[in-house]
């Protein structure tokens, strides 16, 4: 009777976390999170602002919601816990700050104004920049850039990577050959100077550093998926799926990448610290993103003379802080991801 009625009975509920932690419900997440974020920052100059802030309205529920899912999903780590808390801080904010009471970021109100100073009535908490604009607006609007550039850039290196490091280490043979001989020749030029190369070929701008990102990442992104390649397309699954006759782009695609995700992961989250380096780097050398509109890496070239004097430190200060808590926070999610993986 037991038997029958434990047949009978509905099967138990799904957890709401497990439901929010289906791959299909975060991709769709992270994208509506992302693609509207992206767009307001690569429209600017062609769309009025008031109607690009309302790109960002889906945006706002789908970060908050990828935030908790991530806490709970990694609350065994406290460290990885940390590491999400930063990035969706600046996240958050990159969503939300059209929406914010904040004052013209590009607007002059009073030069050199200290923080808590109240100037032309306006009170800057954060004081102002040596052309009189507030430098707490700078600072949350300047988030957006960074992410925008710096996430899209991986994201492009990773995609080229993945593919020619599942091409080189699944085919092998002339496959192997060619694409690990072009990868060691940009992996012979300093990252920095190929960085500036591009750029002095192709011109200061937020795409051409997508290419110059591109450039720089991708072979080192190749040769680890090549070798983790290497090592799993003997198991017996990947026999499996060739028996059955299926094709090899379906192979490398649903078999041998998903079990590299681990890594891969992993080494994204540090990729992401070098690339917010690298473009901070090159805004400050006039080669990455350009005024007028904020940025982290303007904000520090713009105060590097001025913040000698130790009065005006604050200028250089909180935008190379910001920058830290943002490469610190993808350093601590590596962290944490790594210290979950060598648990299970």
């Amino acid at each position: 009777m037991s038997v029958i009625a434990s047949i009978a009975a509905p099967p138990a509920p799904v957890s709401l976390l497990k439901q929010l932690q289906q791959p299909r419900f975060i991709i769709a997440l992270i994208l509506l999170m992302w693609v509207p974020l992206t767009a307001n920052v690569m429209l600017a100059g062609s769309i009025d602002e008031t109607h690009r802030s309302y790109l960002l309205l889906p945006a706002i529920p789908a970060t908050l919601v990828l935030y908790v899912v991530a806490v709970l999903s990694w609350r065994e780590s406290p460290i990885a816990v940390v590491g999400v808390s930063l990035i969706f801080f600046w996240l958050i904010v990159a969503v939300t700050v059209p929406f914010l009471p904040l004052v013209d970021p590009n607007k002059p109100f009073a030069p050199f104004a200290t923080i808590g100073a109240v100037k032309a009535n306006h009170y800057f908490a954060l004081g102002a920049d040596f052309k009189g604009r507030d430098m707490l607006a700078r600072t949350l609007w300047g988030c957006q850039r960074v992410l925008v550039w710096g996430v899209t850039a991986t994201f492009v290196a990773y995609v080229v990577g993945c593919m020619f490091g599942l091409l080189a280490g699944y085919l092998g043979g002339w496959w192997d050959q060619a694409i690990s001989f072009l990868a060691n020749i940009l992996l012979s030029f300093p990252v920095m100077v190929l960085f500036i190369l591009i750029l002095n070929y192709l011109g200061p701008s937020g795409f051409n550093i997508i290419i110059a990102v591109t450039f720089a990442s991708a072979p080192a992104i190749m040769r680890i998926v090549r070798g983790l390649t290497f090592d799993t397309k003997n198991r017996d699954y990947i026999f499996a799926a060739q028996t059955r006759g299926e094709h090899p782009l379906r192979i490398m695609i649903y078999e041998l990448l998903p079990n590299a995700r681990g890594p891969i992961i992993v080494d994204a989250c540090l990729r992401l610290g070098y690339t917010t380096v690298a473009i901070t780097t090159l805004t400050f050398l006039g080669l990455g993103l350009q005024p007028p509109d904020p940025d982290w890496g303007l904000m520090i070239k713009e105060a590097a003379n001025v913040a000698k004097s130790p009065q005006f430190a604050y200028m250089l200060l909180i935008p190379a802080l910001s920058v830290s808590s943002l490469i610190l926070g993808f350093n601590l999610i590596a962290d944490g991801l790594r210290e979950m993986s060598l648990r299970d």
